[in-house]
Formats: C-alpha cells, structure tokens, sequence
C-alpha cells in the first residue's frame, strides 16, 4: 500500500496521508471538480467567494448551512444554482407561521384503489425527500415545525406515524435568514442551530461586483451548466475528507477553541468569554472545525490540516454556537469579535501535547 507523505504542521513528524493512490487520485479529482463547480456556479453569480467556498465545503462535508443576509443578495439563487451544477434534485420550502411539520415531512393519506374501492394509508413523501433541501426563512415558522428537520438534518431520515424512513444521499439541509426583519420570527433553537455546521454571513458587493450584477441580470440571459461532478462523486469526497489525518497538536487547538468558549464555573475563563458569553460551543464545534478543516486542506491540494484551517474556519463554525449574554447585546459586541479575541487567547500546542 502506497502513502504520500507531507510535514505535518506545529512541527510534528511527518504523518502518513492519504491511504493509497487511489485516495491520492480521487483527492485530485475533487480539486478539479472544486474548480469546476466555481466555473460553472460564475454563470450567474458574481463575487461572494467567501460564502461560495464556505457552501462548497458544506457539499464536501456532507453537512447543513445556515445562510444570513438581508433580502436581495442571491442566497436563495446561490442554492438553487448549486443544485442545478451539481444536477441533484432541489426542494425549496417557503417557511410561514400556519406551516406544519407534515409539510416538510409528509404525511400518511388515505388512498383507494379503484379496482377493488378498498382503501389503505399511503405514505405521501414531504419535500424533505430531495438532495438540496432550501428551507427559505427558517425562523419565520413556529420551533414545532422548525424541529421537524432535526431527524432529517442529523441521522438523513424522518419518522412519521412510528414509521422511519430514509434519505436517498447526498442530501443537505441550506436555512436563510433575513438579519433585519425580526417581527413575527421564532429564534431558532440551540439544538437546531448546532446543527449546522456553518452559520455563513452573506453581505453586499462591492461596487464594481454589483455593478456586474445589474448588468448581467438585466440583459438576455441563456445559462446551460455542464455536470462535472455528480452526486455519487460528492458522496465519495465526504468519504475521503474522513481519511485525511489530523495531527494530536491541531486536533487539541480545535478542542481547546470550543473548550475555551465555554464560561467557566470556577471564574478561571479568558476575560472576554466570562463577560460576554453564557453558552458557548459544544462538541460539535470541534468536530465541524476538523472536518471542514480536512476538506479545506483537500480543495488546496494539502492531505494534512493546519492550524491556519482551523483559525480559518473558526468565525463561520462557532459564530451559532457562542451565545452572547445581555452585557455584550448592550455594549454592541458581536460573537465575530469574542471569536476573534478567542483566536488570541488560545495558544497553538506544541507538537510534543
């Protein structure tokens, strides 16, 4: 068996990478395919690489996104777009106070068979049964309904009437919400939100982006997408990020950073974390932080994870997980910032930890 080695990062000894040539193959592969996806996802939208990235390893992960910025910015376009590169197929619910969980699910309805006029209860599938699933709006609907995409968004499979039901992979879970318009909104719950793995700021052009925007959609447009990557090739790069190995020394900093976001109730926590924090990241921060960082490090062509991955990827994977307290609500200071502040109280370890 064939292993490629690469100097891991913090100073450890150089650690086997990918397992076989296939592996180093296939890891070739994906970067091509990154760069694919990008060219065809440039047909229509402009700029945004930050988020197009951040949704691109959300793909790569095989994980959900919660995707934040005010009306008009494409969010909505960005998925369905993604979907159509990616040629799977594309659900988009529009969430609403008077939406119920068997909207989302489906429901068991009664059918009669016209031969024999008996009737039985038919599963109808809910649009969650799809590839790309948008739920546009997430908090504008009731936490009972929100939770009807916890099963799916976690195990990829709903249970209705006492009866499971599996979700054909790949499948993703991409949640938009409008920052600004907060009356008649549910804030989603904690265990809804650690369910995503990204939480991605979407913001405004520049100038000259926008400016590119307004021209190209406000002209004739005749967009065809070619498929360069399939869904079967995305369910084989989730399965490859999980080989690519960490080293002890990065897999401790990525610990640390969710464990240092925690208040401690002894006092000892960082100054900027005892005062403006009550809750902060759980397990799967760290988790999300690894692997988001073993699929940053493929797209660039590295078989190892940096601390740079980690310090990278800390704002979009900790920013939902790090609830601020009244103190900082009050005095203006946003998570980005404690994370920031975090970022520097927390030392990169030493190889030999």
């Amino acid at each position: 068996m064939a292993f490629i080695k690469k100097p891991a990062p913090g100073g450890a000894d150089a650690l086997p990478s990918l397992e076989d040539t296939d592996d180093v193959a296939l890891a070739a592969r994906m970067t091509a395919g990154r760069d694919q996806i990008l060219s065809e996802l440039r047909k229509v939208i402009i700029g945004q690489d930050e988020v197009i990235e951040q949704v691109l390893l959300t793909l790569f992960v095989g994980g959900n996104s919660l995707i934040v910025g005010v009306p008009g910015l494409a969010k909505t376009l960005l998925v369905h777009t993604m979907a159509q590169v990616l040629d799977l197929n594309f659900a988009r619910i529009q969430f609403t106070p008077d939406l119920m969980p068997s909207d989302i699910t489906g429901t068991d309805i009664i059918q009669e068979d016209p031969k024999t006029g008996r009737r039985t209860m038919v599963f109808a599938p809910g649009p969650v049964f799809t590839n790309i699933l948008l739920a546009d709006e997430i908090n504008r609907t009731p936490p009972k309904t929100q939770s009807a995409l916890l099963e799916a968004m976690q195990e990829h499979r709903v249970t209705i009437q006492g009866r499971t039901y599996d979700l054909d992979p790949p499948f993703f879970v991409f949640a938009t919400q409008n920052p600004i318009e907060l009356e008649g909104t549910y804030p989603l719950p904690e265990a809804q939100l650690d369910r995503f793995m990204f939480h991605i700021i979407m913001e405004h052009l520049p100038e000259d982006d926008e400016l590119e925007v307004v021209r190209e959609t406000t002209s004739l447009q005749d967009i065809e997408f070619s498929h360069a990557v399939t869904g079967e090739d995305l369910i084989c790069f989730q399965q490859l990020v999980r080989k690519v190995p960490v080293s002890d020394a990065v897999l401790r900093y990525a610990v640390q950073l969710g464990r240092t976001s925690r208040p401690s109730p002894n006092g000892d926590s960082p100054e900027v974390i005892g005062k403006w924090v009550s809750f902060g990241a759980s397990v799967r921060g760290a988790q999300n932080l690894i692997l988001a960082g073993k699929a940053r490090a493929l797209t660039r062509g590295r078989y190892h994870v940096s601390f740079d991955d980690i310090r990278a990827l800390s704002k979009p994977v900790l920013r939902h997980r790090v609830l601020t307290n009244f103190h900082a609500e009050s005095e203006g200071i946003t998570t980005d910032e404690i994370i920031e502040e975090l970022i520097t109280q927390v030392p990169t370890p030493s190889s030999g930890m």
